[in-house]
């Protein structure tokens, strides 16, 4: 295949380009929103620009990596710069006037965006990054994901950082330096552009802290893979980000709420009553962890024991498959069924934090406040709750019409 017809088959999409030599040599690499419009506008005739005329006179082949979003191309750029030293890349390599992403040789490593007149021997460093806003906002991400320490000197109390959950503390030994090592590690991985070697590391913490019925910490491997969604996925998963956050602060949780599941009933006057569960994974539905319930221990029209019933049989389920948990539970309804579907989980001795959902005036109940929260209509956080309540009533709604359809046809024969 030509160089021409190869170049008409890239695709339309962001990622990284590497421009080769006959020899198959590596020569430049760059990054792009648009790859084949870019690897397109280094043929024109009589390029303005020398570099870029002699450039395009030594490349041979192209070859090129899909990314999902512009902060993933500039780290993967870097890295692969790193990693080939290509000759057309020496001016971006030698140019102090792009930062890099240094990451100390101190006891628990500083992470941070530097433009070093002269490198620390102890320190290691990762770019230059050819776009510093870029920059800025994948380590703001990166920090959010895996916590890590920024300030010059290392303070005998915890900071603010520490409360906004940016960083773990190691200032008051709130993290170990075993820990702390393997946040380094695994930031590391993303910057050297080795997120599959990444994903494999906490898919196999998760499973093996899963098998030691260590809940926490696996929750805790699995919201990392979630979240590292909104690094490697553009502008829709940030917004989720966004969402999630808010969600946590108005909430007051622990973890950003990034997998949610979601319980509603519907029944015609106590009649084929049955009930949904339906599950957000990072924002979006994830139906192949959908469940419904036939209602079998409640007769007649009563909510509440409705939903004890289906919050039970769930994660009493969950509980004896050593599954794991949501980081919020959402129930359609009050105060009531909030306090019913909450003695369910206590009974199983789960600690999940969970909230309901009013639909006349949007209220939020939390358990143990005698009033409820409202969120601005255009709220994110609300919003999303909506949609995760709304999506749950309409599955519910459809297995209540298939359960009476079916009544009826019997009933008719």
């Amino acid at each position: 295949m030509s160089l021409k017809e190869t170049i008409l088959k890239i695709p339309l999409v962001c990622g990284v380009y590497l421009m080769k030599s006959k020899q198959r040599q590596v020569i430049y690499v760059g990054k792009a929103v648009n790859l084949r419009r870019r690897v397109q506008s280094y043929f024109k005739e009589n390029h303005p620009d020398p570099k870029t005329g002699k450039l395009a006179a030594d490349i041979s082949y192209v070859d090129f990596i899909e990314t999902s979003s512009e902060a993933e191309a500039l780290i993967l750029e870097a890295s692969l710069i790193k990693k080939y030293a290509p000759k057309y890349n020496i001016d971006l390599r030698d140019d102090k006037s792009f930062p890099y992403i240094e990451i100390t040789g101190d006891e628990f490593p500083r992470i941070f965006l530097s433009r070093p007149r002269k490198k620390n021997k102890t320190s290691k460093y990762f770019g230059p990054y050819t776009e510093p806003r870029l920059a800025r906002e994948a380590l703001s991400l990166i920090r959010k994901i895996f916590h890590f320490r920024s300030c010059k000197a290392l303070p005998g109390k915890v900071c603010l950082d520490h409360h906004l959950g940016l960083c773990d503390g190691p200032c008051e030994g709130k993290v170990s330096k075993e820990e702390y090592k393997m946040i380094v590690k695994k930031i590391s991985l993303i910057l050297e552009g080795k997120k599959d070697d990444l994903y494999r590391g906490l898919s196999k913490e998760m499973d093996k802290a899963a098998q030691n019925e260590d809940f926490e910490l696996a929750a805790k491997a699995r919201n990392q893979m979630l979240a590292l969604g909104a690094l490697y996925s553009g502008a829709k998963d940030m917004n989720y980000y966004k969402e999630a956050e808010q969600l946590k602060m108005v909430l007051g949780l622990k973890n950003s709420p990034l997998r949610i599941e979601a319980f509603d009933i519907s029944n015609t006057m106590g009649a084929q009553s049955a009930g949904s569960m339906v599950s957000f994974f990072n924002g979006k539905p994830d139906k192949s962890n959908y469940r419904r319930f036939r209602i079998r221990e409640t007769e007649g029209i009563d909510d509440y024991k409705m939903i004890s019933e289906v919050v039970r049989r769930r994660y009493k389920r969950v509980k004896e498959e050593k599954g794991l948990l949501p980081d919020l539970i959402v129930i359609d309804g009050g105060k009531g069924q909030l306090s019913a579907a909450q003695k369910e989980l206590a009974a199983l001795e789960l600690n999940v934090p969970m909230v309901s959902l009013a639909k006349q005036e949007e209220e939020i109940y939390l358990p143990n406040k005698s009033r409820p929260v409202k969120m601005p209509p255009d709220s994110l956080g609300l919003q999303l709750l909506q949609r995760v309540r709304d999506e749950a009533h309409r599955f519910a709604l459809g297995y209540h019409r298939k359960l009476r359809s079916k009544n009826v046809f019997k009933i008719g024969v």
